[in-house]
């Protein structure tokens, strides 16, 4: 990770990253080897992004941005200025005209761009290593780097989001991952894991049949927060899908589709992130958080379609498709989350359906909700945050598709509206009175590199907007 810290001059020969909305103020800023500059910095525009100019023993970086950019506008600059600077060691940074919170929003663009997944490497050439260690700010009136504490630990959940998610399941089965989990009670997070005895006592008859085909054992954790002490009870639940590896069970998926599952517990590693996000920022809110952790095998043991099988909230489910098994372990835990909870607002965060990015691509995550309000509130939540939501539709003509001839209902409603009919099934074991939300993010799970703030690999999409969430609601 990169250190930030205050400096005082920029006139040190040293690389430097000048930024300002006008090519006049920076040229106060460049020293008299550096005058010659001027007339190309001044043919810059804002779609140049970065430019670097060489000076012989250092580099001048040059940024023009529009007046008064957004939090997110800073966090993408950020982002441009690792891409640019990332083989330099030191960097001094003159942002003109930005304000405390501009410069750190710029930290924690540069800080998720500086992110990637390296530990299985055994040999890696120098160049693999990024060089950039310090970034020196200049001119600002910040005393020292204190208050960037906040996105710190916004960052820090988005690092172990992506780390969480680029493992391969043969190192993260779901015990494992519940270790993991629990170790974060060092951040006085309080962690309860359920085992599959425990699972099976408790009733969670849907989770545990998913899990039943596969030599590694379900868990569930459940998180809570309680920043306020005032308080009892939890206004906002979380629920993540936990398939550490989904191979479809018995309806095995084609060997094209199943490169790549490792990732179906993006979810849950989202709602853990946020959860640990807000526990290093100390909120001063009490949030509680449920996350399913299965493995979706086939073998011997594995449940079947046409299998019925009772879930905790009591409903019954016709099995037409084992792979769909995400909707049955987000069913069991929506259920215990609001049983043990009584929580105001709900939000699951899945990757759900490959339906979803056949409609949505890489730009959008699916947002299904039966509250209007607490749709648009989520919707303006994710552009700010630049995750980007586009609410779908769940009316009745798509929950008649997953009506059962034989239960309660199917676990499927056939390919057509394949992410509406999920959205239904997850809704039945919603209550009325709850403000639910369901974020499916297959298909922005993953970034192939060409967003500035997401390289390649697990992007860790919903860490961001779950932490601004938990900040307004």
């Amino acid at each position: 990770m990169v250190e930030f810290t205050i400096g005082n001059s920029i006139k040190s020969k040293i690389d430097k990253l000048l930024v300002a909305s006008k090519a006049e103020a920076i040229e106060k800023f460049l020293t008299e080897k550096e005058q010659g500059l001027y007339s190309a910095i001044k043919k810059q525009t804002i779609d140049d992004k970065i430019k670097a100019y060489n000076i012989g023993d250092y580099t001048v970086f040059v940024a023009i941005i529009k007046t008064n950019p957004s939090s997110l506008e800073w966090h993408q600059l950020g982002g441009y200025a690792y891409k640019a600077m990332q083989k330099c060691r030191e960097v001094k940074v003159q942002l003109t005209n930005a304000f405390s919170e501009d410069i750190y929003d710029f930290s924690l663009g540069l800080d998720m761009a500086s992110y990637r997944f390296d530990k299985y490497f055994t040999k890696k050439p120098e160049s693999f290593y990024p060089k950039l260690e310090k970034v020196i700010y200049i001119n600002t009136k910040l005393e020292n780097f204190d208050g960037y504490k906040h996105n710190a630990g916004l960052a820090n959940a988005i690092r172990y989001a992506r780390d969480l998610i680029n493992e391969p399941a043969n190192e993260l089965s779901p015990e494992i991952y519940a270790v993991d989990i629990k170790r974060l009670e060092y951040l006085g997070l309080e962690i309860e894991i359920l085992h599959d005895a425990e699972m099976k006592e408790k009733g969670f008859g849907l989770a545990n049949a998913v899990a039943q085909g596969s030599v590694n054992r379900p868990c569930i954790a459940i998180i809570k927060w309680r920043g306020d002490k005032t308080k009892d009870d939890f206004k906002l639940g979380l629920v993540g899908k936990g398939v550490t590896f989904d191979s479809g069970g018995l309806s095995l998926k084609p060997s094209s589709s199943m490169a790549g599952m490792k990732q179906d517990m993006a979810g849950s590693a989202v709602v853990v992130s946020a959860m640990k996000s807000i526990a290093l920022q100390k909120v001063e809110k009490n949030i509680v958080a449920v996350v399913g952790l299965v493995e979706n095998m086939p073998s011997g043991n594995s449940y079947r379609p046409d299998d019925i099988l009772k879930s905790l909230s009591g409903q019954t489910v016709e099995i037409n498709n084992t792979d769909a098994e995400g909707r049955l372990v987000l069913a069991d835990c929506l259920t215990y989350i609001q049983q043990t909870y009584q929580v105001e607002y709900l939000v699951d965060v899945a990757t759900l359906t490959g339906a979803i990015s056949i409609a949505l691509a890489d730009v959008y995550a699916g947002l299904f909700s039966n509250t209007v309000t607490f749709a648009n509130q989520l919707c303006s939540y994710g552009e700010y945050v630049g995750e980007r939501l586009w609410r779908m539709p769940i009316g009745k003509e798509f929950d008649k598709m997953i009506d059962s001839s034989i239960a309660d209902m199917k676990n499927t409603g056939g390919r057509a509206g394949g992410s509406s009919t999920a959205a239904c099934f997850l809704q039945r074991f919603v209550n009325k009175n709850v403000k639910w939300a369901h974020l499916d993010i297959a298909g922005v799970d993953t970034s192939d590199g060409n967003n500035v703030l997401y390289p390649k690999g697990a992007s860790a999409f919903g860490v961001k907007l779950l932490n601004h969430l938990i900040h307004k609601i």
